[in-house]
């Protein structure tokens, strides 16, 4: 397992968790969830706050649980999320070409996957 590459996507994914959790519209205007003058309405950022939040949880999560089953659960719940965003945004977002950047999310996903099956 390579605890630092984990941390390291714990940090990331908290930081951003964070950072949508305040500014929800960091994450509509890649998800075309805005208007025609890139705002977002009320209902999406209250929507989204809570993803960003789940985001942030984990994330710190994955960057402090002490190494062994409780760091190897934490990376599974990320897998988990970042795998799920993938499938389930790629779906619904609107537009083929928002839905090929939910492939961002299998990015991060497969960071912790390489983390979990690396040596050190």
């Amino acid at each position: 397992m390579k605890v630092g590459l984990l941390r390291a996507v714990g940090v990331a994914t908290a930081v951003y968790g964070v950072a949508v959790t305040a500014m929800p519209d960091l994450l509509a205007r890649p998800s075309g969830l805005v208007d025609g003058k890139g705002r977002s309405a009320r209902a999406t950022r209250t929507s989204l706050r809570p993803l960003a939040w789940r985001d942030a949880a984990s994330g710190l999560v994955l960057a402090l649980a002490p190494e062994g089953p409780a760091l190897r659960t934490a990376a599974y719940v990320r897998i988990a999320a970042d795998f799920g965003d993938a499938v389930l945004l790629s779906a619904t977002l609107p537009g083929r070409d928002r839905r090929l950047k939910a492939a961002v999310s299998v990015g991060w996903g497969a960071l912790s996957v390489v983390g979990l099956l690396a040596g050190e």
